[in-house]
């Protein structure tokens, strides 16, 4: 989509520093630093509200699986057109719409669907429609990235977007929760205040502090170039089996943990008798071993096969560890074991192993049409938005009668659902199960969102 000019970018010019070195386009360091601060805002009610709404609200655990639903529903819909309107309107435009849209609806959700009124209507209203917020802001910025990085490094550029979005969204926002908790004795309500903090920082501190050029402008010159690549990428999943098991896939990878974060809080109060705090010390390490993972089975696809790389290290150990979950603590609390809480963060960590063994599934989205990679990623990132609605929607519907050891075992029948997927698209890679080695697509390069980000 974007000429050569574009994808070499600005960092091309002149001697490398010590940051291009690294892969980290110069021009763009505040907008790490803004997007790391953004995330972690965003990540602080991500395992708190489902707690705070049944507490104090009188939500009960399946109407929170609702409105979080209904929330995945808009952050799927920003995630689709995320790149395509960067290029149409430029990166920095689509991150300020971004960035308002969060910051006006969680001031109307705090201010006055929850303090004012406690309607439950109005909670759906601000709650939903702040979802557009971050995918634009956050993917927004990952197409500027990818207009503006040195070419020879634009890997490490990309990758460094994913450690800043994933350090914010949820490992450091749920410690930061966990501390306004537990350290120092604020409130549910108050802890979401320090969240919009987080963002209005975060924001200002990327649009303000950038001042790269380009991604001020329009990215394409025609702007039927980008709805041509919409078009494609939909017609490729009504026609393409294969690109339907990459977007369940991918939305299985990730339905549990948007799931969890509905249900698991009150059993970890309930039945385990530990605090929340201590379920959001267990969702920080999952996601704090999970960030360097996601680079180790890139590297582990490209050699052992990127089918089998999912199916093993991602569905089955996700599978597994996911029953472990539950399984491990439940009895270990009955036995009265004084590790029981130390064992299920190693089973944690475990899960966020499995959940980095997905990383191939990309490499296999992009392979189903090499030539139109933006487009066959539209359905990889389809399914990256539909998890944020489909885990919740799951327990809203099926919690009160399966409860949540139902709820895990049918995680982990997902994760199996998964394997069985990811085996099917064998025959993707080349040099693999018979496919000629030409043209190869190394993961590093299919990770590359040339038209539409993924995570």
């Amino acid at each position: 989509m974007r000429s050569d000019a574009l994808a070499t970018g600005t960092a091309d010019a002149g001697p490398a520093t010590f940051f291009d070195r690294l892969g980290l386009p110069r021009p763009l360091i505040w907008g790490f630093v803004g997007l790391t601060l953004f995330m972690i805002g965003d990540g602080v009610e991500t395992n708190i509200l489902a707690p705070y709404l049944t507490d104090a609200h009188g939500f009960s655990i399946p109407l929170a699986g609702s409105l979080v639903t209904v929330y995945g529903i808009a952050v799927a819909i920003a995630a689709f057109f995320s790149a395509a309107l960067s290029d149409l309107w430029g990166p920095r435009k689509v991150m300020i719409v971004g960035a308002v849209i969060w910051i006006v609806f969680e001031v109307l959700f705090l201010g006055v669907a929850l303090a004012a009124s406690s309607n439950t209507v109005l909670i759906f209203i601000c709650y939903g429609l702040r979802g557009f917020g971050y995918p634009f802001f956050a993917y927004g910025f990952l197409v500027w990235i990818s207009a503006t990085a040195n070419a020879k490094r634009l890997a490490m550029s990309i990758g460094w977007f994913y450690v800043a979005f994933s350090a914010g969204l949820p490992t450091l926002g749920a410690a930061l929760a966990s501390a306004s908790l537990d350290i120092f004795g604020l409130s549910y309500y108050q802890t979401l205040w320090i969240s919009l903090v987080l963002v209005v920082t975060g924001a200002a501190v990327s649009l303000i502090g950038v001042k790269e050029r380009t991604g001020r402008a329009p990215l394409v010159e025609n702007s039927g170039q980008v709805w041509a690549t919409l078009t494609f990428g939909l017609k490729l999943l009504a026609t393409d089996r294969r690109a339907l098991l990459v977007t369940l896939t991918r939305m299985i990878n990730s339905i549990p943990t948007y799931g969890m974060a509905i249900f698991f809080p009150a059993l970890f109060v309930d039945q385990f008798h530990w605090s929340v705090g201590q379920f959001l010390i267990l969702t920080t390490v999952i996601y704090a071993v999970n960030i360097p993972c996601n680079l180790f089975f890139g590297w582990l696809g490209d050699r052992l096969g990127w089918s089998r790389t999912v199916t093993w290290c991602g569905a089955v150990v996700c599978a597994v560890s996911m029953l472990g979950l539950y399984v491990v603590p439940a009895y270990a609390v009955d036995q009265g074991w004084a590790g029981a809480y130390p064992l299920t963060l190693l089973i944690g960590a475990v899960f966020g192993i499995g959940l980095a063994g997905f990383v191939p599934l990309s490499a296999i989205a992009v392979s189903l049409a090499p030539r139109h990679p933006g487009a066959a990623m539209s359905s990889y990132n389809l399914g990256i938005g539909a998890a944020v609605f489909a885990g919740p929607l799951l327990v809203a519907l099926l919690y009160g009668s399966l409860g949540a050891a139902g709820m895990v075992f049918l995680f982990a029948a997902l994760y199996i659902v998964a394997g069985i997927f990811s085996f099917v698209l064998r025959g993707t890679q080349p040099g693999f199960d018979g496919v000629p080695a030409r043209a190869t697509v190394p993961l590093s390069t299919a990770l590359q969102p040339v038209a539409t980000p993924n995570h």
